[in-house]
């Protein structure tokens, strides 16, 4: 077989390693392996007419190519948050513009639909199977080419762990062990400063990085993106905390999608393929709602791409290499219309179907006391790893 392999959306720690045990379990069971490079982006500007376009927009893979990507973090096959079933005119490729490509028109008429010249692409090169990689906005488009009949087997990655339907997404781990660290290397100029800081952290609908961040770290107060949280509660909490500290600083953790009480998430820039905006901004309005409530100095900081930046940790090793094999295991086994997982610490796999079926979100009644700010962890028995 030729297997067609690619990762879309942000990047994380892990993907390398994740492609790299798929290129060599795929080499020793006899098969080929193409990268996809950009994502569906690939497959969307590849001009079949064009050995150059061919060329830029895919690799053979192999041992050698592969062998030593896994030392290193993001995808050395590069990524976009492409939707070829919803492109905007601006976005379609010069050759594609031309009316006889128009295969169908999108839910939203002002976008257009390339699926057909997806699958003519991976039919010209002669991908029996293709492996996505990434969140629920990647992997709903593989569901897309799952359900026009072509065979796919997906893995999740992102670091906001939020794909439904597994406990676990590549890349959580390493960004939770990234943000611990520069928590405590921030609390040198907070302590120093005798200041309150706030720290924002990726999560857009889930925000259980900051919860379990927060929860590591020793952090204060947590804002996640499931409560909407009062400024002047968490002012006379956090200035409560600072005064009980014998180093007289506080420190909040809050997600890039947390909001106050009757306020809106903040967003910015124009929607994306799959219908976002950016995030980002929430720590320093918080910030300074917190000084003028507070009358206290704070220090804001964003960790942004630094929580998904460098090497994985063991645990995102682990289960990039291990997601690699099950999905190869599937492939073998002629399956498709599958995504890999985690599910009560078990390695399985479940429909594509699932991920576009629901939300995940901290459990809050479990896991978070809203009224304090504070993640609740009053008994582990029974639950998994990672809180989830």
């Amino acid at each position: 077989m030729r297997i067609g392999i690619l990762t879309g959306g942000g990047d994380v720690p892990g993907l390398n390693p994740c492609m790299k045990a798929v290129v060599y379990r795929a080499e020793e069971e006899g098969h080929e392996v193409v990268g996809i490079r950009r994502g569906w982006a690939g497959l969307l500007e590849l001009n079949r007419d064009d050995p150059a376009s061919v060329a830029k927009n895919t690799q053979s893979l192999n041992k050698q190519i592969v062998r030593t990507i896994d030392r290193t973090g993001g995808t050395f096959l590069h990524s976009s948050r492409t939707n070829p079933g919803k492109v905007k005119p601006k976005d379609v490729p010069q050759f594609l513009k031309d009316p006889a490509h128009l295969e169908a028109e999108a839910a939203d008429p002002s976008l257009r639909d390339f699926t057909v010249h997806v699958l003519k692409n991976l039919e010209f090169l002669g991908i029996d199977r293709l492996i996505p990689i990434g969140g629920d906005d990647t992997l709903s488009y593989g569901e897309r080419l799952h359900s026009e009949g072509f065979p796919v087997i997906a893995i999740p990655k992102t670091m906001d762990n939020d794909v439904f339907g597994t406990d676990y997404c590549i890349g959580f781990s390493t960004a939770v062990t990234r943000s611990v660290q520069f928590i405590h290397q921030l609390r040198t100029s907070t302590g120093s400063h005798e200041r309150i800081a706030v720290v924002e952290l990726f999560g857009r609908n889930s925000g259980e990085t900051s919860l379990i961040s927060s929860y590591l770290a020793g952090v204060d107060r947590a804002i996640i993106s499931e409560v909407p949280f009062d400024p002047e509660k968490l002012g006379a909490l956090v200035l409560r905390d600072k005064r009980a500290n014998p180093s007289n600083y506080a420190m909040v953790t809050i997600s890039e999608g947390a909001h106050m009480a009757g306020g809106a998430v903040v967003e910015y820039g124009e929607t994306d393929a799959y219908g976002h905006r950016k995030l980002g901004g929430i720590g320093e309005i918080t910030g300074e709602a917190l000084q003028k409530i507070t009358g206290e100095n704070i220090i804001n900081q964003r960790l942004g791409y630094l929580m998904r930046s460098g090497a994985p940790d063991a645990v995102d090793l682990m289960v990039a290499t291990n997601y690699a094999h099950l999905a190869m295991d599937l492939i073998i086994e002629g399956q498709s219309g599958r995504m890999v997982a985690i599910r009560n610490g078990i390695y399985t796999h479940i429909p594509m179907s699932t991920v576009t079926s629901g939300l995940k979100r901290v459990d809050v009644d479990q896991l978070y006391d809203a009224d304090q700010y504070l993640p609740k962890v009053r008994n582990v028995m029974g639950k998994p790893l990672f809180l989830y």
